[in-house]
């Protein structure tokens, strides 16, 4: 009886402790491998990320890709994905602004920025739309711009700033 209550008192809490060091450890190494990222990732941003820069990503988006810089200054979120049209329109619904918005020939993202993930909007025979989305800080500001060459299945390019 003494050997099965020293079990309990002992193994359990150290079997917790172990497997709870092994998680921690991994969430680091994740952590790890995402900070030393120097470029677009092919995988979806957390629901976190995605909330405290305000880039609501559709469901059913395609080819998500997205990179997040940060500094003392600014933190941003680049992410690029693929849309049906009318989830580009949802999209830019929850975002603040709308598709009437956009506007025609318009990249709103820096070349700073487009150079921090290597996008190039100069590509002949794309059709470039538009918008910058300003918010009064502390909440995020975006500007987006959409590859509507092909209209039902526009890609789309955002980068989210702000400043802590």
């Amino acid at each position: 009886m003494t050997a099965i209550v020293i079990v309990l008192l002992i193994g359990i809490p150290a079997g917790y402790l172990v497997i709870s060091a092994e998680q921690s450890r991994d969430s680091g190494r994740n952590k790890q491998v995402e900070s030393s990222a120097t470029g677009l990732q092919p995988t979806r941003p957390s629901r976190m990320k995605q909330r405290v820069f305000e880039v609501p990503i559709p469901h059913g988006a395609t080819r998500v890709r997205y990179f997040e810089t940060s500094n003392w200054k600014t933190s941003r979120l680049y992410v690029q994905f693929d849309v049906t049209s009318a989830r580009l329109d949802g999209f830019l619904s929850e975002l603040g602004t709308s598709r009437s918005a956009l506007e025609d020939g318009s990249v709103t993202i820096t070349p700073r920025d487009r150079r921090t993930v290597g996008w190039n909007f100069d590509l002949p025979g794309h059709h470039w739309a538009g918008v910058r989305h300003v918010q009064q800080d502390p909440r995020p500001s975006q500007d987006v711009v959409v590859d509507l060459t092909d209209p039902g299945f526009p890609r789309v390019y955002v980068v989210s700033t702000t400043t802590p």
